[in-house]
């Protein structure tokens, strides 16, 4: 269902850049017909999807290590003690500081290959998911935590467990949006310094001035980043359902 609406945004889009180069008569430098987009789209698609499969590969570990990450920093920092309000002072000072300002110390010390790839997507897509964690994990289910404090059985792990179960939809929620910025931070970095992936393309596009493949990238972009976003909704009703039952 995903896909599908993203492939009727896209088209909308499409029609709305093709009716304005009719109606304005702009030249096929500037906007190029729309049978040149079909025909570049044939003979370079298969390039374009390969690099996209790859931007994504890497875009689900990074999203995976955020998602690890302000799960680790939420459950230290849910109590009010000095290591955990550390922690969140940290990482949220973080969050303050540009992706193109960070982008340069990373490639310097980890260079412009997978490593860097994989810490930029994180870097980007992790804040929302902390700020969806700490929120989780500090809010008591006051009756399901009395009954277990009473028999002697709440521990940490427990608690976070409860709160995780009562906020299941709230968190798929939230990861599933964080998926599109894992995504974004992975075609950044590419963008910025990499070889490879569909970042890297648009980069190369970008100085050759072709717009046919821009567009032929943000078509396969949205494919993959759609079918990561609804995979990630199945598997969140799916585990919720199980748990329900």
């Amino acid at each position: 269902m995903r896909i599908f609406q993203f492939l009727a945004i896209y088209l909308v889009g499409l029609a709305l850049l093709f009716g304005a180069k009719f109606a304005f008569q702009l030249s096929d430098y500037l906007v190029p017909n729309p049978l040149e987009l079909i025909l570049f789209a044939r003979k370079e698609g298969r390039v374009f999807m390969e690099a996209a499969a790859n931007t994504t590969m890497v875009a689900i570990a990074g999203h995976g290590c955020s998602l690890l990450l302000a799960a680790a920093v939420a459950f230290i920092s849910r109590g009010a003690n000095t290591i955990g309000q550390l922690v969140k002072t940290a990482a949220y000072n973080l969050q303050a500081y540009p992706v193109v300002a960070l982008a340069p110390i990373v490639f310097i010390f980890l260079g412009d290959g997978l490593a860097s790839r994989l810490l930029i997507a994180a870097i980007i897509c992790y804040f929302p998911l902390l700020l969806n964690f700490l929120g989780v994990f500090a809010t008591p289910v006051q009756e399901v935590e009395l009954f277990f404090q009473q028999t002697g059985r709440l521990g940490p792990v427990l608690e976070v467990k409860i709160r995780v179960f009562e906020n299941l939809q709230k968190i798929v929620t939230v990861v599933a949006g964080s998926s599109t910025l894992a995504m974004v931070g992975t075609i950044v970095a590419e963008f910025l310094a990499a070889s490879n992936g569909i970042g890297y393309l648009i980069r190369k596009a970008l100085y050759q001035n072709n717009l046919n493949a821009i567009l032929t990238a943000l078509f396969c972009i949205g494919l993959f980043s759609s079918g990561y976003f609804w995979t990630i909704e199945w598997a969140g009703e799916r585990i919720r359902k199980e748990l329900s039952g």
